[in-house]
């Protein structure tokens, strides 16, 4: 009787490894065998790194008993070692700590006034123009705040496309710009007006609203919105 040979993963077609379903479908398509097998790696002289994980699935009748395995348990099964029971370990760990996480509590923005009071301190000190943005969900909770330029506001010097690119990498539903007067007068100039309306130009594009511009001085600002320049 001939002896059984096992597969292993480099016979088997590239585009059915699962390291490139992973790559190609993505790790929601696949199943618990494949996932393992990605963790172990590799599997032995004598069984296929899919084997290897359906083997292992196999003594601990599935997932829901892995989760609490031990690395001696681990290590009990011919063909991991070590470093394989400390990989599985590791990820199993690092789940359990993602499913206790707690959501982040976002600062919410519902006017001018909350928008200014998130940056005032950090801001009305500085003795260089800053320009900021803060990055808000579809509930105006800020999801980022970045600075996007430091000197002098000038609007062929604030580019359109280094505000939307974070906005648009962050998946931003609408932003609000600030910057500072050094000279702690918030009144807006000629050219923080232009900057506003090439902002809300280029924001109506691309389906991210310009909320706000907000000028900040010392202890006070001024909302470009409600001066009615959006």
């Amino acid at each position: 009787m001939l002896a059984q040979t096992s597969i292993m993963i480099k016979d088997v077609p590239k585009a059915d490894r699962p390291r490139e379903r992973m790559i190609g479908l993505g790790a929601a398509h696949l199943s618990n065998q494949e996932l393992t097998a990605i963790l172990l790696g590799s599997g032995t002289k004598q069984e296929s790194v899919m084997e290897l994980a359906q083997r292992l699935l196999i003594h601990f009748e599935g997932i829901s008993l892995l989760k609490d395995a031990t690395i001696e348990e681990l290590t009990a099964i011919r063909g991991i070692g070590t470093a394989k029971a400390v990989l599985i370990l590791s990820a199993i760990e690092l789940g359990k700590r993602m499913q206790k996480m707690k959501p982040v509590e976002r600062y919410m923005i519902r006017s001018p006034e909350d928008g200014a009071d998130f940056i005032m301190e950090e801001m009305r000190h500085l003795k260089q123009e800053h320009f900021i943005c803060l990055f808000l969900n579809t509930k105006n909770q800020v999801l980022h705040r970045q600075t996007i330029f430091i000197g002098s506001l000038n609007a062929s010097i604030v580019h359109p496309r280094e505000v939307f690119k974070e906005a648009v990498k962050r998946s931003a539903a609408s932003i609000i710009c600030a910057h500072n007067h050094p000279s702690g007068d918030p009144t807006p100039s000629q050219e923080d007006i232009q900057v506003t309306r090439r902002l809300q130009e280029c924001g109506k594009m691309i389906g991210i609203e310009l909320l706000d511009h907000l000028v900040i001085g010392d202890r006070k600002f001024i909302s470009l919105k409600e001066k009615g320049y959006l």
